[in-house]
């Protein structure tokens, strides 16, 4: 297997701007027809008569595309390499984007949604592990750090272009397979830059999943809170007795915590001997600010601190736990690794949901902060255990 890196010594090495600008370019577009597409497609569907359970179920396939995908994205790079990879699932992904439009019939949107969300999958992929091996050691926090920023900064434009284009017409399906289809510039003026993966993960899939759990269980903890907070915070905020748009600046509020406080963890995260302290004090802090909620709903300016800071440490989670997992791994490794960092993102966005709803179903509105505390307390206790029980190693 390969052996882990310990990234903590040797020269600072010079960023390479040109796979930074590719991987950035390419999770731009991710983060761009995601934040596009999923409003766009709902209320497209609302429009034709499809009923919300239906829309529900429809949306679920961008998470089983997700890990649909994942387990196969690193053979395909090792068999296609990373850069022709990237680019192919461009092709893919705007090519089904415009299928949306053109193809009326509701059930092809079922594997128009498989493909579309598996090109997405796969480009999000190995964007993360070009920028995961392509980071300097002792400034990957950093690298990272800006990644995520720019991927939340994608998300946000997405919703800002819908408001922008509408619903109608072919025009947002058009700018957003233009979007997608500009980030294949960088990637291949870059590519002869892109990371080689020369030789077949050793472990299975799954396995990579347990390799590095505390990389993994944070991505998963992220995904389920930020999906299922964001799904369910305006029914919360609003039963609390905050009004729609009060509401919505909350979520506001959040959202700047979320881009504000990656590069900064980044860097903390540089200067840390174990990253995993890092996670399990922001852990500490999101149990912290969960079991906050029910005490400050009732005014709205401690609910807008305590979201700021908790938003920041959410979202800190997948970055810092994306620079531990590049901190331990290398090569093909890192890319399975890489593959099952995503697919646990994506069981995260499945289950978090499901979780707070029940939780609200059975415990009331406050069930919303005591099922985001459980996910924090379940990660705190996993955290805590490796850093006992497995010190890390020079």
């Amino acid at each position: 297997m390969t052996q882990p890196q310990s990234g903590t010594s040797g020269p600072v090495e010079h960023i390479h701007w040109r796979s930074l600008i590719a991987a950035v370019a390419a999770i731009s577009a991710v983060g761009i027809a995601i934040g596009l597409g999923l409003p766009l497609l709902s209320i497209i569907m609302e429009k034709r008569g499809i009923s919300p359970t239906m829309i529900g179920i429809n949306s679920a396939m961008a998470g089983v595309a997700a890990m649909a995908a994942a387990p196969f994205t690193t053979r395909l790079a090792h068999a296609w390499g990373t850069s022709t990879t990237m680019l192919l699932a461009i092709l893919l992904s705007a090519i089904s984007g415009l299928g949306f439009y053109y193809i009326e019939n509701f059930w092809l949107w079922f594997p128009l949604r498989l493909v579309f969300h598996g090109a997405i999958t796969t480009l999000f992929i190995l964007s993360e592990f070009w920028i995961n091996a392509a980071a300097p050691p002792r400034r990957r926090g950093l690298v990272l750090g800006i990644y995520a920023t720019v991927l939340s900064l994608g998300f946000a434009t997405g919703p800002l272009l819908f408001s922008i284009l509408g619903s109608d017409g072919v025009r947002p399906f058009a700018v957003g397979a233009l979007i997608i289809l500009v980030a294949a510039i960088p990637i291949f003026i870059a590519r002869s830059e892109s990371p080689v993966i020369d030789e077949k993960p050793e472990l299975h899939f799954m396995r990579y999943i347990l390799l590095v759990p505390t990389a993994t269980a944070a991505v998963f903890i992220f995904g389920a809170v930020e999906v299922g907070g964001l799904s369910l915070f305006p029914i919360y905020a609003t039963r609390a007795g905050f009004s729609e748009p009060q509401a919505a600046l909350l979520l506001t509020v959040m959202g700047i915590g979320n881009m504000a406080f990656q590069i900064p963890l980044g860097m903390i995260s540089d200067r840390m001997k174990d990253r995993r302290r890092l996670l399990t004090i922001m852990a500490v802090i999101g149990l912290v600010g969960a079991l906050s909620l029910p005490w400050v709903s009732q005014n709205w300016l401690l609910m807008a601190v305590v979201l700021l800071l908790w938003g920041g440490c959410v979202a800190g989670l997948y970055t810092v736990g994306l620079s531990h997992l590049g901190s331990r791994l290398v090569g093909a490794d890192l890319a399975a690794a890489n593959a099952a960092f995503i697919f646990c993102y994506a069981v995260g966005t499945v289950v978090g949901p499901q979780a707070i709803g029940a939780a609200m179903d059975v415990s009331g509105n406050d069930g919303f902060a005591w099922a985001i505390v459980a996910f924090f307390g379940f990660y705190l206790v996993l955290s805590l255990g490796r850093i006992v029980f497995r010190p890390k190693r020079g």
